[in-house]
């Protein structure tokens, strides 16, 4: 019996960081990609190329994750070039920090738009072709403060929580079609979004971390990819930390 592989991979927020390195980890495994951002056009476009020196197909596109006719439009394009994704890394999101008392009605619709409502179109617009297929995997990107909650950073912990929560229910619904939900919640990842720190900051966070230094975008990525494969079909439902001990 021939077992399915994954053969295209769409990664929301592909453009850069975490994304960037998920997209070139499957590329060098002869895996088509499909980086998905919404304004970093120049980006997404280097990733692009990185990815293409693979060898396989790569295709950029833009689309607003909090606009489902943006996400349909994205998909005919797809199913067009023949690169409907038998893998969704959920990857695309925003961060907030401040108190809560501080947090406006706006900032909160605005992170959850993109946090949840963007993760919850994504999964139901593509996990049909998953579906058909009997062969699919879900991989969000969630976070560390999504299992433990972080102080000012309430709002950011509440859509992690709310990204978990909705992996594990949504594992269970399509368990029985072959296709696997899981979450990847990682500790401090050395990408622009640690930028607001400053040496001495960084320091003594590293101190706080068992293993002692920050993970790499392309230790994530690794992970996101074992979760891809048939290997791992029977690993759904779970949410992984790679955190190097920080949080267990």
């Amino acid at each position: 019996m021939t077992i399915a592989r994954p053969r295209t991979v769409l990664i929301t927020g592909g453009s850069r960081g975490i994304g960037a390195a998920i997209a070139q980890r499957f590329a060098a495994e002869g895996i088509n990609i499909v980086i998905h951002y919404l304004g970093s056009h120049e980006a997404a476009n280097e990733t692009a190329r990185a990815c293409m020196r693979h060898g396989v197909e790569v295709m950029t596109v833009s689309a607003d994750l909090r606009s489902k006719e943006q996400l349909l439009r994205m998909r005919e394009k797809l199913e067009a070039s023949a690169l409907l994704p038998d893998v969704l890394v959920n990857n695309a999101g925003i961060s907030h920090y401040g108190m809560l008392a501080d947090v406006t009605e706006q900032e909160w619709d605005d992170v959850m738009a993109v946090n949840l409502k963007g993760m919850f179109l994504c999964s139901q617009i593509f996990m049909q072709h998953m579906i058909a297929s009997r062969f699919g995997r879900i991989v969000n990107v969630s976070s560390v403060w999504g299992l433990s909650g972080a102080s000012c950073e309430v709002l950011y912990s509440t859509t992690k929580g709310g990204m978990n929560a909705f992996t594990k229910a949504l594992a269970k619904e399509l368990a029985p079609s072959g296709v696997t939900v899981n979450a990847v919640a990682p500790g401090v990842v050395d990408t622009a979004m640690m930028s607001g720190f400053d040496d001495q900051e960084k320091a003594a966070l590293e101190q706080e971390i068992p293993v002692g230094r920050f993970a790499q975008p392309d230790e994530i990525a690794s992970l996101v990819y074992f979760l891809s494969l048939p290997e791992s079909s029977y690993i759904t439902g779970q949410i992984i930390s790679p955190n190097g001990g920080w949080h267990t």
